[in-house]
């Protein structure tokens, strides 16, 4: 099982993130579901990976319960 599946912070790095910033499981069953319905969008994703940190952290703090 991978730290995924319990969840991590938005700026935290995933086990299952290679160097090229590729997902390591993404075909396998045992990738999270929440990662697999994640559907990144342009305004998700911007023109630096700085830029999508940021917005990822803000979207986890606006969900949370």
């Amino acid at each position: 099982m991978n730290n995924c599946t319990f969840g991590k912070p938005a700026n935290t790095r995933c086990v299952q993130l290679a160097d090229n910033f590729l997902c390591k499981i993404f075909t396998s069953p045992l990738r999270p579901k929440v990662c697999a319905s994640l559907q990144a969008s342009r305004e998700m994703c911007f023109t630096h990976r700085d830029q999508a940190l940021t917005y990822l952290i803000k979207l986890e703090a606006d969900t949370a319960p």
